[in-house]
């Protein structure tokens, strides 16, 4: 019996060394995007700063594809020692979800939510030479006139975004899906559809040296990057409150103290003035951290991109 005890409290001291001594070896930062998209971009200023934290290589590796759906397959596939983790985005952890309940994970019940890191919101905006200044201007002329709008792709934010604001809006117009975020805002430049949702650095320069125009933000709050752009819900549709949101993810079963670990050294690094900077200027809005409140809510934003899924009617592919 004596045995046995010294045994089991030898397994455990064993099991809390291994934990501090977190990580062993190399961390895979698995960035569920191509490079030079959102997620790929800020895991590569994490990973500099928790190689300092932790004094171990963060390696970041893109695993892109049906936004976000086959790095989230291979990181819920992984072991759950912290050695594998993802910066996804509501691509791979709702929207995709909603659109195809049918994939191969939960984002509920598959991963270990270790913290939010920003949101990202998008803006709507036109072509120069159509004749609107406002929101009103522009529902009002498309009650008028059949438009047309760009996406990034069937199922993207910008495409779901938009049809949200149809459906509350009681407007209907062409939807042309586009293969990524530039080829749309390309495509809105030479005025080959009329307007689209975007991310704010693709199209802050062309808004301010008077190519684009811009009509809202899709967040209840303003952005630092564009103040002076008023948000949808203060002209004339309240709640109205849209934005990919991208955190740090592990697979189920990820010890709390290494989720603790891991969130705190992250909290560090976006407080450092450079990650803040940068973050500012490609539109970002620094989310509240901790794993409790980033698991509530990936279940808060999966019911509300459920939720709109339903409300547009857009079917998945």
């Amino acid at each position: 019996m004596k045995l046995s005890i010294v045994l089991l409290a030898f397994l455990l001291s064993f099991g809390a060394l291994a934990q501090e001594s977190y990580p062993s070896r190399g961390v895979r930062l698995i960035a569920a995007a191509a490079p030079g998209g959102n997620p790929d971009v800020l895991a590569r200023m994490l990973a500099a700063k928790l190689a300092e934290s932790f004094g171990r290589p963060f390696v970041v590796e893109n695993v892109p594809g049906a936004g976000g759906v086959v790095a989230a397959e291979q990181v819920a596939r992984a072991p759950a020692d912290g050695h594998t983790l993802m910066l996804g985005d509501s691509g791979a952890m709702a929207i995709n979800v909603a659109l195809n309940p049918k994939l191969t994970y939960q984002p509920l019940k598959d991963f270990t939510a270790i913290t939010a890191l920003a949101a990202v919101p998008t803006v709507l905006v036109v072509n120069a030479g159509v004749p609107v200044n406002s929101l009103n201007d522009y529902v009002a002329l498309a009650k008028t006139r059949q438009l047309a709008y760009g996406s990034a792709g069937n199922g993207s934010v910008h495409h779901l975004t938009m049809a949200v604001f149809l459906s509350r809006a009681g407007l209907d117009m062409l939807h042309v899906p586009y293969k990524g975020g530039t080829a749309l805002v390309a495509a809105v430049l030479t005025g080959e559809v009329q307007s689209g949702w975007s991310g704010i650095p693709n199209v802050a320069s062309h808004i301010r040296g008077g190519k684009l125009k811009v009509m809202c933000i899709s967040t209840l709050q303003r952005s630092a990057s564009l103040p002076d752009v008023p948000p949808c819900a203060e002209q004339g549709f309240p709640g109205f409150d849209i934005a990919t949101v991208i955190g740090l993810q592990a697979p189920a079963g990820l010890p709390r103290d290494i989720a603790a670990r891991l969130q705190a050294a992250v909290a560090k690094a976006l407080r450092e003035k450079d990650v803040a900077e940068r973050m500012q200027n490609l539109g970002m809005v620094l989310m509240e951290n901790g794993t409790e409140h980033y698991q509530r809510f990936v279940r808060e934003d999966l019911e509300r991109y459920t939720a709109a899924v339903k409300q547009a009617g857009i079917k998945g592919e």
